[in-house]
């Protein structure tokens, strides 16, 4: 139950706070905590900053459903011609013909059709804030 409540309420706590697809969102909570950033570091958020892997968090949540159909898994189904196609059709030869429950293209086309779970949000946002601060920390 602790883990639902967890998975669910990622994204709506970053959206809560002000943490949004377009950026931090004016007089939010967020936009307060980057300003106070701000302000302490002469004017800038620095990368790998709870700000800056907050923000990446709540941009990895928004934007898995566009790269998810933009790659062809969409709504209608596997987009023909597309990156999903190609995967769709090397899982099919090396499973005789069939793509197989369970598998990468069938979790993929399954969150394309039906959108992100609870826990797959809070997944992704756990990976969006994780590649902030790996990227970072490569800065």
């Amino acid at each position: 139950m602790n883990t639902m409540v967890g998975a669910v309420g990622v994204p709506v706590v970053l959206v809560g706070l002000g943490f949004t697809s377009a950026g931090i969102a004016a007089g939010s909570y967020a936009a307060g905590m980057m300003s106070s950033v701000a302000i302490a570091n002469g004017g800038a958020v620095a990368a790998g900053s709870t700000v800056a892997v907050l923000q990446a968090a709540a941009l990895a949540v928004f934007a898995a459903p566009v790269v998810l159909a933009t790659v062809g898994f969409t709504s209608f189904g596997i987009a023909a011609g597309s990156i999903a196609a190609g995967m769709m059709s090397t899982a099919a030869v090396a499973n005789g013909g069939a793509v197989a429950a369970g598998t990468t293209v069938a979790v993929l086309q399954a969150a394309g059709a039906a959108g992100l779970s609870a826990a797959a949000s809070a997944g992704v946002a756990g990976v969006g804030a994780t590649i902030g601060c790996i990227t970072a920390n490569l800065i």
